[in-house]
């Protein structure tokens, strides 16, 4: 992320039915740092008790190895008895523009695997949690740490970290450095950059990317994250008289019932889908960004003034286009997400005033505090339900 990293110490963090995890065994023998297999529970629990023939798989003895090996084995012994992949447990969404990053910090580990736990496991888990910034461009967003999670029978704190796409390079060099391919041999990843980065992380750092579609990852995190709440706050909020300025407020908003809504997920560019439960949804439209194309315009104002009016000229037709999709679609509920709404109060509340505008006061624009970390999350669920013959 950026340059050679370096520390900065981290400053105290702001203010789920976990999901289903099975495992397969193949000859007995342990791949890719996955374990034997189990039957997702119905409740979204990680697993039940596996057939009493998967209960002793047939192991290399504990007494053969070097002590790294003996670790690591043990490691993954405990793994297959709780059915859930070993650790680290991350997420990656590889946007156009920018990476996101979630990682899975364990807060329950016992004196013995602490022990255990093998030195370079033990060194990421205390560079990626000790550390606010990585390099010139690597951000932790302390802010959104969520706290005593329970994700597949451990108990932790989940972390978001965010850096430049153009930074990805060092970020797998960063793996390479770490040994990481000697704790997990693949990745689970989603966005454009899990093809376009996939040779580099195969060659590079020995890692397999399991890419993950982009819109499931999405709708998958968007909904974990809302279920658990923001530390005992609710993740969705809205702007109550978005209209005028001086009575301008945010307020929570309950998304218990968030079928059917208008998803429109803003980043380098715009996708709206219509979701009609976790797994029925469609895409509407879409579109990129365009630019100001008359160079006399552009010379004749500041850039600041430029700016502040193409993000208002863009902002307003994504309301507007949003506004008309959820009437077509009958729809009464409309979610805006995307990293272009990350500190970009201006943009928030235009689409609120939008969407009352255009509706005449009949849709709300809603909002997610966790704005565009929604398929990281997506694809650090799939890792602790990923199998071995995916």
């Amino acid at each position: 992320m950026g340059e050679q990293l370096r520390a900065q110490p981290a400053a105290p963090a702001g203010p789920a039915p976990p999901p289903a995890a099975s495992c397969s065994l193949l000859g007995g023998l342990l791949q890719n740092g996955f374990h034997p297999a189990s039957q997702p529970l119905s409740n979204g629990g990680c697993g039940e008790a596996p057939h009493p023939l998967l209960l002793r798989p047939e192991l290399p003895p504990l007494g053969h190895g070097s002590p790294a090996k003996k670790c690591r084995l043990r490691r993954r012994m405990d793994s297959g008895r709780r059915h859930r992949p070993p650790f680290p447990w991350f997420g990656m969404d590889i946007g156009g523009t920018l990476v996101k990053l979630v990682y899975f910090e364990p807060k329950d580990i016992t004196a013995e695997e602490e022990q255990e736990e093998v030195e370079n496991l033990k060194s990421i888990r205390k560079y990626l949690t000790s550390n606010t910034a990585y390099g010139k461009t690597g951000i932790r967003d302390v802010h959104l740490e969520l706290k005593n999670l329970t994700m597949c029978g451990r108990k932790g704190n989940l972390h978001f970290i965010r850096f430049p796409s153009c930074a990805m390079h060092r970020f797998i060099q960063m793996g390479s450095e770490k040994n990481f391919s000697s704790l997990h041999t693949t990745l689970c990843a989603t966005g454009g950059g899990a093809y376009k980065f996939e040779e580099d992380f195969r060659t590079i750092a020995d890692l397999q990317l399991h890419k993950l579609d982009e819109l499931d990852c999405l709708i998958q995190g968007l909904l974990y994250v809302d279920s658990v709440g923001f530390n005992g706050q609710p993740e969705c909020y809205y702007f109550e008289n978005p209209t005028d300025p001086e009575q301008c407020q945010k307020k929570p908003y309950c998304l218990d019932n968030p079928y059917p809504m208008l998803l429109v997920n803003i980043g380098s560019g715009v996708s709206i889908l219509a979701v009609y439960s976790k797994d029925n949804y469609k895409r509407v439209t879409g579109s990129s960004f365009g630019h100001m194309m008359s160079k006399e315009k552009r010379d004749s104002i500041s850039k600041e003034d430029l700016a502040r009016a193409t993000l208002v000229t863009i902002t307003n037709n994504i309301g507007s286009i949003a506004r008309m999709c959820a009437l077509n679609e009958n729809i009464d509920k409309v979610v805006f997400v995307g990293n272009f709404l990350r500190i970009n109060m201006i943009s928030m509340k235009v689409l609120a005033y939008a969407m009352d505008y255009w509706s005449k006061g009949q849709l709300k624009a809603l909002f997610l505090e966790h704005e565009g970390y929604f398929g990281a999350v997506g694809a650090l669920l799939e890792l602790l339900k990923m199998t071995d013959d995916q």
